[in-house]
């Protein structure tokens, strides 16, 4: 396990991502809390916590510039309140491959009013019932849903089952949350893959068919080339041959 310091912060890499936003890589230290964040200086679009072991999203301090979070293969499994106070500009939560195991867990989300790309693959949580459509109904504005595009009709089906009194009590009934949190209660980790599942290689094709415009194409193309995919990284080049292959169709 890494602390991590401000000293770790002032010493990562930081760069200019495909898709132009500044970015601080903090991937694959290990790293157990967020803390010290202070120490960005709020200079960063994205910030990159992928494969580490953090298990609570929560400890930021006000940074007002952050749009991208990437937290996959962490061992997340709560959502702190309030994130909508430190990051006021947060647009992109990617979760996936974490321990999320309650629809109730993802609550907290439904007062970040600017989210609108967010991924759970590989969450306990997508098993659940109607887990999109709770997902659609408690964060409205949310455009893009593990990597496939939020539709009209999802999102009148989402109004109309939770609508009223009734749609009230099923959402509560549906909602329960993870009860204890013991953080020495160890998670297994899910294996690392070298490449992306054919489910991830699909769900990216149908985003990018169903994209509106052509930024938004380009947009999901420089994510898939920035490594946000789970179990790919082009930036480290740990990408199997067959891996590019497959993925070299969504851009056709």
């Amino acid at each position: 396990m890494v602390k991590l310091s401000a000293e770790l912060i002032e010493q990562a890499a930081q760069y200019t991502n495909p898709v132009r936003d500044r970015e601080l890589d903090l991937r694959g230290y290990k790293i157990p809390v967020l803390e010290n964040l202070g120490a960005t200086l709020d200079q960063f679009d994205t910030i990159d916590f992928s494969d580490n072991e953090i298990r609570k999203l929560d400890g930021f301090p006000m940074l007002k510039r952050l749009k991208t979070l990437l937290m996959n293969n962490n061992r997340i499994c709560r959502i702190g309140e309030n994130l909508e106070q430190s990051l006021p500009s947060l647009t992109e939560l990617i979760l996936t491959s974490n321990n999320i195991q309650e629809l109730g867990d993802l609550d907290p989300l439904s007062s970040v009013k600017t989210l609108t790309l967010l991924s759970l693959l590989r969450n306990p949580v997508t098993n659940k019932k109607h887990y999109r459509l709770y997902v659609i109904n408690k964060i409205p504005q949310i455009r893009v849903l593990d990597f496939q595009k939020v539709k009209l009709k999802e999102r009148q089906e989402a109004e109309k089952m939770f609508k009223g009194k009734r749609g009230a009590q099923l959402a509560k009934d549906i909602a329960k949350r993870t009860k204890t949190f013991t953080p020495g209660v160890a998670v297994q980790p899910e294996k690392k893959r070298t490449g992306p599942s054919q489910a991830d290689v699909e769900a990216i094709k149908n985003a990018i068919a169903s994209a509106s415009s052509l930024a938004e194409v380009e947009r999901l193309k420089g994510m898939l080339q920035a490594g946000q995919i789970p179990g790919r990284d082009l930036r480290q080049g740990q990408c199997q041959p067959s891996a590019l292959q497959q993925l070299q169709t969504v851009h056709k």
